[in-house]
């Protein structure tokens, strides 16, 4: 592999992330060879977080988020604590300023080893999540699975944590649903024109809930970090619960998510290293630096 670069297979409390080092080059994924990797049992992924040199000035990388259907995202919490986890461990330094399509955001590695990322202000506006038509009131929108007369998921609660994400709130355990059959309808409902992460979120007390996440451009994910932001946020907002939380995700793992009074968002978990190796940017062919295990595309 002539243009392989190195990348590390991580995971964020399940979340499946690949973290790929293109600094000091001006390569680029392309969306062929990110869906090459998500076809391979090894290499399969929620999201690639590839690390690109700085654009603006004080910040210590710029990260393109990329889904495993090749399109591009503006957030992923999970894949934030990888890249903290690697940069840290790589350079000593505890504290970052990472720029996204979505914009700055700072983190950072605690001395207990866990990761903290300020997810930013959420946005509720209907046209900054965006939706297609106008909701004077997005705590809950006109949006329903099911028969009219008796839905079975109904009223969510949307927001944007960078990216657009809807809310369901069930009474009965988040399992009990079937989002694997609802999840791509609801993520390409024409309300939704850039596609929307969809979760069922079901409170357990005033500062915990459970949430199940279809992840748009990625599909049923064991874990979701922006859409752990995102129900918590709307939890508060509706009164469901205060302004820090505790998420339990389908990993069994948690989330600790607290809406500070600035506004701002932060996700406090932890990072996994899995094994590391090489990959060309180009065709999506990796080879695994323990084994030197050759994959050709």
């Amino acid at each position: 592999m002539a243009h392989a670069i190195p990348f590390a297979r991580m995971n964020g409390l399940g979340n499946e992330i690949l973290v790929a080092d293109l600094r000091g080059q001006t390569k680029r994924i392309t969306p062929d060879a990110a869906r090459a990797l998500a076809a391979r049992a090894e290499t399969h992924f929620d999201q690639i977080m590839a690390i690109h040199d700085p654009v603006t000035p004080g910040t210590s990388a710029y990260i393109r988020i990329i889904n495993s259907d090749g399109s591009e995202s503006g957030a992923c919490g999970n894949g934030m604590r990888c890249v903290v986890q690697a940069l840290a461990a790589e350079t000593g330094e505890r504290d970052f300023v990472f720029e996204t399509r979505a914009g700055l955001l700072e983190a950072r590695e605690r001395e207990d080893g866990m990761l903290t990322v300020d997810m930013g202000k959420p946005r509720f506006d209907w046209q900054a999540i965006p939706l297609s038509e106008e909701f004077a009131d997005t705590r809950a929108i006109e949006l329903q699975i099911g028969p009219i007369d008796a839905p079975i998921l109904h009223s969510p609660s949307v927001a944007s944590m960078g990216n657009p994400h809807a809310i369901f709130w069930v009474s009965e355990d988040v399992w009990s649903y079937q989002l694997d059959r609802f999840g791509p309808i609801l993520e390409h409902h024409p309300l939704f024109p850039e596609r929307a992460n969809i979760s069922l979120a079901r409170v357990t007390s005033k500062a915990s809930l459970d949430l199940r996440t279809w992840e748009r451009g990625v599909g049923l994910t064991k874990a979701c970090g922006s859409a752990a932001c995102a129900a918590a946020v709307c939890a508060a907002r509706t009164g469901r619960t205060g302004r820090s939380v505790t998420i339990t995700v389908p990993a069994g793992g948690e989330l600790l998510i607290e809406w500070l009074d600035n506004d701002h968002v932060l996700m406090t978990g932890p990072a996994e290293w899995e094994w590391s190796g090489t990959l060309d940017p180009e065709t999506g062919a990796f080879s695994r630096d323990e084994a030197a295990l050759e994959t050709a595309s």
